[in-house]
């Protein structure tokens, strides 16, 4: 009989290194679900907005958004809402803050008359401060005008 040493061979050397596979399916869902998310975030109501030269706007102390969209429905604050519930939250609206500005955004396509009537649903209900929201116009430069 032989007496001498079995060879061993070398175990498995632990990993040293990160394993990224994983890292980079939770990116690539982060990635999905804010892609999903992010035009919920901003106003869903789709609107082509009239272009004026004007002053940027300053921001109120208080103020509400009223929107008509393409199909003449109004929504406060993106809530659809019909006329006489319109009417009725403008008007505990202003009981709150009388000095609560209404900043008006409509759609080039709606009627001047439908314009009118959620104008004049907000004056009837007290309150004194419309904004009409739109877009600069292209050859507008911010403070300056050409």
């Amino acid at each position: 009989m032989a007496f001498g040493r079995l060879e061993r061979t070398p175990g498995p050397q632990p990993m040293s290194e990160i394993n990224v596979t994983p890292l980079v399916d939770v990116m690539l869902v982060l990635v999905v679900i804010f892609i999903l998310t992010a035009p919920l975030l901003a106003s869903s109501i789709r609107l082509q907005l009239p272009r004026a030269e004007g002053a940027q706007p300053g921001t109120p102390a208080h103020a509400v958004m009223l929107v008509v969209d393409t199909a003449g429905q109004a929504y406060l604050d993106d809530e659809p809402l019909g006329a006489d519930a319109l009417a009725q939250r403008l008007r505990q609206i202003a009981a709150e803050a009388p000095d609560t500005e209404v900043q008006l955004r409509a759609d080039t396509a709606v009627p001047y008359g439908r314009v009118v009537e959620v104008m004049g649903a907000a004056h009837a209900a007290g309150l004194q401060r419309i904004g009409f929201v739109t877009q600069p116009t292209d050859g507008a430069v911010q403070g300056t005008q050409k």
